[in-house]
């Protein structure tokens, strides 16, 4: 497919020696200085990811948790899972003694340990040229002399400056005075997050998980009815991990193994494997019913079995089995909508931020760091102005699950990397935001770049659909032929309010020695080049 150039949009970035792609330019011009300046792509990453939780402090921040895939010049990958943990005394008689039926996203006990940046120092010490302190220098100096606020980061901000009330270092951090959220070109300085950047670049991991930043972090959750201890915090470890691989076409996509959920996207592409999409066109009503049903499947098998590891029912590669992958396939009729996606166990049968940055000699990077709600769980440390996550509304509470919330446990991630190879050779880095639509994501991205040959701009651009309970949610600029065809099939249609996540991609051309990135209109970012 080729661009229309008399429609509203934007080309693919090419460049030779070097690509970002982020959510807002000052990350991806900050990943690129890094680069220019003899940097590789992994201390681009950090950096871009430290500015990221300035420019964009309602996606992530150093209270969130990140996951990313290395892809070295040689195809070697390794995966790094920087999700944190529960709280030690997160039991679930502690939810009930608390007067809650669920892990509430506002409350306390929603955070779970930051593991961002141990995660950040782990990947710049075994990867990295530059150290962690001139990876932060950039995002530390945006933060002490103020950062122009961007259209979408503003809209979302508005949306969100209702919570941010409740918690006094969340109003004196992230509101102005007089209670209102900054508007577009509003330029807001963080000092008090500056100094607990300037406190980790000089201590490393320490300078946070110990001393004033902790004890501040700590006074914060339990202000609000959480138990997060010191003791945590010292005990957050990122883990290196080997990204699950499988077959799309001719290719081979990778992701991390859970508690993440980019299994999740591995089915939804193993379904969708069974089907020649490619006779149909990317907005076909075929296409995306077939597409939905898949996810379907596939987020039904998340509900029911992806979870922390050690606490799964079985390996979560026994989700790939083919009979299983067969089985759940046949289910799907290209003229109708199921009106359940009944059983998924294989044992019957045999508001993130993600970016990617690739240097010059092949190093790869695909970065996810995440907040999960909006401004996460709304607290934030009255000292450092630190936001914390609310990963731990994530877990459930049903008995017995696998995911049920318990003490130092990982709960199920929404937060994934994406890498596609072919002949064992990297051939791109891509992720798209968006919470629970991730793994969808995924499978629509990569559907529109290989079924079709899309660029990664057009991979990107094109509308998505997803579905919610009963409903199939649609993005306005879907065409009503497509809508049609869908209600046609049996789906009832909610026009979406808000467009479905976001998305960066850099494909890589090592024949031609030539670099292609695309970033989502949806937000405010770009891919640049040099």
């Amino acid at each position: 497919m080729q661009r229309d150039f008399q429609m509203p949009g934007r080309s693919a970035v090419y460049a030779a020696n070097g690509m970002a792609a982020t959510s807002h330019p000052l990350a991806s011009s900050t990943a690129i200085d890094v680069l220019r300046r003899g940097g590789n792509a992994v201390d681009a990453a950090v950096a871009a990811s430290a500015v990221l939780c300035v420019a964009e402090p309602h996606m992530t921040s150093l209270g969130g948790d990140c996951f990313a895939i290395i892809a070295e010049p040689d195809g070697t990958v390794h995966g790094l899972n920087g999700s944190g943990r529960a709280p030690a005394a997160l039991t679930p008689e502690f939810i009930r003694s608390a007067g809650l039926d669920e892990v509430h996203p506002d409350h306390g006990v929603s955070v779970t340990v930051p593991g961002a940046v141990d995660a950040w120092a782990r990947l710049i010490d075994r990867f990295g040229t530059i150290g962690l302190d001139r990876a932060l220098a950039p995002a530390i100096d945006l933060a002490e002399t103020g950062v122009p606020i961007a259209p979408r980061v503003a809209r979302d901000w508005a949306a969100e400056a209702h919570r941010l009330t409740a918690n006094e270092g969340a109003r004196l951090h992230y509101l102005k005075p007089d209670g209102s959220p900054p508007g577009a070109g509003d330029r807001i300085v963080f000092p008090k997050l500056a100094a607990a950047m300037r406190l980790i670049a000089e201590d490393g991991p320490s300078g946070f998980y110990e001393g004033r930043i902790a004890e501040d972090i700590v006074a914060a959750v339990s202000a609000h009815g959480g138990c997060l201890t010191l003791a945590d915090l010292a005990a957050v470890k990122a883990d290196w991990v080997d990204p699950v691989s499988s077959p799309y076409r001719d290719r081979s996509v990778g992701e991390l193994p859970p508690n993440g959920q980019g299994i999740v996207a591995l089915i939804m592409l193993s379904i969708l494997n069974r089907f020649d999409l490619g006779r149909l066109s990317p907005l076909d009503p075929e296409r995306l019913h077939i597409e939905v049903e898949a996810a379907r499947l596939a987020y039904a098998c998340r509900e029911a079995f992806v979870s922390d590891p050690d606490t799964a029912l079985f390996p979560a590669a026994r989700l790939l089995d083919e009979t299983h992958i067969d089985a759940l396939a046949a289910r799907i009729d290209p003229n109708a909508r199921m009106e359940a996606v009944g059983t998924v166990d294989p044992r019957d049968h045999t508001d993130t931020v993600y970016f990617c940055v690739v240097d010059g000699s092949g190093l790869a990077v695909s970065f996810i760091n995440s907040l999960f709600s909006g401004f996460g769980s709304a607290i934030a440390g009255l000292d450092s102005g630190v936001l914390l996550q609310n990963r731990g509304a994530c877990f459930v509470t049903v008995p017995d699950h696998p995911n049920e919330v318990g003490p130092s446990k990982r709960p199920m991630h929404t937060l994934i990397p994406g890498l596609l190879a072919r002949g064992g050779e990297v051939e791109a880095v891509f992720g798209v935001m968006g919470g629970h639509y991730q793994a969808c994501g995924h499978g629509h991205v990569l559907g529109n770049l290989v079924d079709y040959g899309c660029d990664p701009q057009m991979a990107i651009d094109l509308p998505r659909v997803f579905f919610s309970g009963e409903t199939t949610e649609v993005e306005t600029t879907l065409p009503q032929a497509a809508i049609d065809g869908l209600a046609a099939r049996g789906h009832r249609i909610a026009l979406r309010a808000e467009p479905l996540g976001g998305g960066q991609m850099i494909a890589i051309d090592r024949q031609r020695g030539v670099l292609t990135g695309g970033s989502d209109p949806r937000k405010d970012g770009c891919a640049i080049g040099f």
